[in-house]
């Protein structure tokens, strides 16, 4: 019998799932896409909060999320490493503040002499994060909650009533958990959840270790160069509101003269693929439970209550929270089951 379904195989559902399995629940995870085809598998990925609240519970998760990455790190098969890297803008301000998205980092975090960044940006921060590969750090995560006795399986609910009435012997789980990242739009459904659609190439790495990001204004795209072993993500964009899955051309043409730009070992890397990932925005991130009623039960009909927890709406920031919201979401099943 299963404890607890999870919908959703991105980093989210994979992380609650671990939690939820690693405290001995039995559970499976029930997704539309394998974790190597969600949004999550196009990240960069590097700590760092963006397009998502600035409160007080996404700082905790944060910082929750930052220790558990860190002790990760240089871990064989984790694709989690420690890596140095500037965040930049355009235009200079004479009393620069502290990013407050990485005030996380404290002393880690240090101004940049001006004169070493690349053309076009005023200012900059150098600091140390965890850097995450995400093909291999999903195929982690997947091997830790298999070990600790899940199952995954994909196929697509059409609503979350569907999922709640356990349409089949394999799903009547007395706890749902929700963590369908852009598909909560339809699948909640919850039209406060808009996609920022992120479009990367990924190119064979020349030989870079530092990461780059510059930020975008009224004129620039975001730019940002995430290096892995092997490989580069190269990005990148978000346009709001965009569904478009298809790269685009044009798009990807000037995300690497821009790359390029920032550092020219790039203009001649050879290119490994193109992908396109939906940020899951929403004002608030959804992390709570209710009561999920199910019409229509046994032969006599009639109705019954499961556990609903959702753990959705993370913007940008789905690698950078997901332990502390993972570690949350459990915490209500324990609580409330």
């Amino acid at each position: 019998m299963t404890d607890a379904l999870v919908i959703g195989a991105g980093v989210a559902g994979l992380t609650t799932a671990i939690c939820l399995a690693e405290a001995g629940l039995q559970v499976e995870i029930r997704a539309a896409e394998p974790p190597g085809r969600t949004t999550s598998a196009v990240a960069g990925a590097v700590w760092g909060p963006h397009l998502v609240e600035d409160s007080d519970r996404v700082a905790r998760w944060c910082t929750s999320t930052l220790g558990t990455l860190t002790g990760l790190s240089g871990q064989p098969g984790t694709g989690v490493r420690l890596a140095g890297g500037v965040t930049a803008v355009r235009e200079a301000d004479p009393d620069p503040d502290l990013p407050t998205e990485l005030a996380g980092l404290g002393d880690g975090i240090q101004p940049c002499d001006a004169a070493g960044l690349p053309a076009g940006f005023a200012a900059g921060w150098r600091y140390t994060a965890p850097a995450v590969s995400m093909p291999v750090y999903l195929d982690y995560l997947l091997g830790r909650f298999s070990q600790a006795g899940g199952d995954l399986r994909i196929g697509r609910f059409s609503s979350l009533a569907e999922a709640a009435a356990g349409t089949s012997t394999r799903t009547g789980a007395t706890v749902l958990v929700n963590c369908a990242g852009i598909g909560a739009h339809d699948l909640v459904p919850d039209p406060a959840v808009i996609p920022y659609r992120g479009q990367v190439v990924v190119a064979e790495n020349p030989g870079l270790t530092d990461f780059f990001i510059g930020q975008p204004d009224a004129d620039h795209e975001l730019v940002y160069v995430f290096p892995h072993d092997g490989r580069v993500v190269l990005g990148g964009t978000e346009v709001a509101g965009d569904w478009s899955a298809e790269p685009d051309p044009g798009t990807a043409g000037r995300i690497l003269r821009d790359c390029a730009a920032v550092d020219p070992r790039l203009a001649s890397a050879r290119i490994i693929e193109h992908r396109v990932g939906f940020r899951p925005a929403r004002p608030r991130v959804r992390l709570e439970a209710e009561d999920a009623v199910v019409g229509n039960t046994g032969a006599a009909g009639g109705t019954s209550q499961r556990l609903l927890v959702h753990n959705y709406g993370h913007g940008g920031a789905g690698v950078t929270l997901s332990w502390g919201c993972a570690r949350e979401a459990a915490a209500l099943v324990a609580q409330l089951a």
